[in-house]
């Protein structure tokens, strides 16, 4: 023990004990005798000057005083274990295999860059793909080190998202279609059924709420994690999708089949729709893996907007604005 405060053996100790509810539990988990999780508890009580469990019921329980030392052992002994955590992947990040997830259509078209900047460095990437929540919550197990996401905002605490930049949705097309009639969506709809983003993707979701603000109820038709499915249809003439252009940049093979339309060019009862966006920030823990995380997102930001969105635009003729911001959500 150092001072008047509680060493970390026996805060966790404490903690298994009204976890499992009994001594002889906790000595279990612990792996020690139950004699000397007794003890561990009386030198909490003296070093505290307070009673933590109340032996006159069986089985014990911990007074008041007690769960309130469980509620703040448990907060520091988490705190304790990122700190740890973190020391050691500072120390790692000069030799370690960075695990990088990205959304699909990110890992998709600024993968390969990522992997070019960093061959010949001291950092190597591991990339993975996959959609929003299944990535933030491997971030938040500790399963990846960086995450390119569309959540802005951490539920966990210590995780930094930096913005990276935003872009709009748009209407996608067939090729042939005709939009004579079609002011709406609605009316769009009922020429060509909605292609969707399935709800459990952030990006479905997105568009779920966008149309449900519109008072735009489109019949549900098909649904898909990922745009590649979804923009075949679309180029066979089977529906229409609403989508980013950086999603259609990732199946770009369909662009010859489709055409995109601005959300903004649609009209309900004399009002134009309103723009919706999606914006990506890449998350990482705060004071982990050194500057390597500020350095990442310096380079996503400069390949897009050098590469990719100047591409993206050629390929889809769309102005700057209608491919990418960095400002505004």
């Amino acid at each position: 023990m150092t001072g008047q405060y509680p060493d970390w053996e026996l805060l966790e100790s404490w903690v298994a004990v009204v976890e499992t509810g009994s001594i002889s539990e906790a000595a279990k988990r612990l792996r020690i005798s139950q004699a000397g999780v007794s003890q561990r508890v009386k030198s909490v009580e003296s070093l505290l000057d307070t009673v933590l469990l109340d032996r006159s019921t069986r089985p014990a329980r911990p007074t008041a005083a007690g769960q309130r030392l469980f509620e703040h052992a448990t907060t520091i002994l988490q705190s304790a274990e990122q700190m740890v955590e973190g020391v050691r992947n500072v120390t790692r990040a000069k030799r370690i295999v960075v695990r990088l997830g990205c959304v699909d259509s990110f890992a998709a078209t600024l993968g390969p860059i990522i992997i070019r900047a960093l061959t010949g460095t001291s950092q190597q990437i591991r990339l993975w793909s996959g959609i929003t929540p299944a990535l933030d919550a491997q971030l938040d197990a500790r399963q990846l080190d960086l995450a390119v996401t569309t959540t802005g905002v951490s539920s966990a605490p210590g995780i930094r998202r930096q913005k990276l930049f935003s872009e709009p949705y748009h209407v996608v097309l067939p090729r042939e279609f005709e939009m004579e009639g079609c002011e709406s969506l609605a009316d769009l709809g009922r020429h060509l059924p909605l292609i969707r983003y399935s709800a459990r993707s952030v990006i479905g979701q997105h568009v779920d709420a966008y149309l449900m603000a519109q008072s735009d109820h489109i019949e549900r038709t098909c649904e898909f994690d990922a745009t590649d499915p979804m923009l075949s249809l679309v180029a066979a003439g089977l529906g229409f999708a609403i989508t980013t252009p950086l999603c259609i940049w990732q199946s770009r093979h369909f662009v010859p089949q489709v055409k995109l339309v601005p959300l903004t060019s649609f009209t309900r009862r004399g009002r134009r729709y309103e723009p919706l966006r999606r914006t990506l920030f890449l998350a990482s823990r705060e004071n982990e893996l050194g500057n390597l995380p500020g350095q990442m997102h310096d380079l996503l930001r400069q390949s897009y907007q050098k590469q990719i969105s100047r591409a993206i635009g050629q390929a889809l003729a769309l102005p700057p604005d209608e491919v990418y911001s960095f400002e505004g959500y």
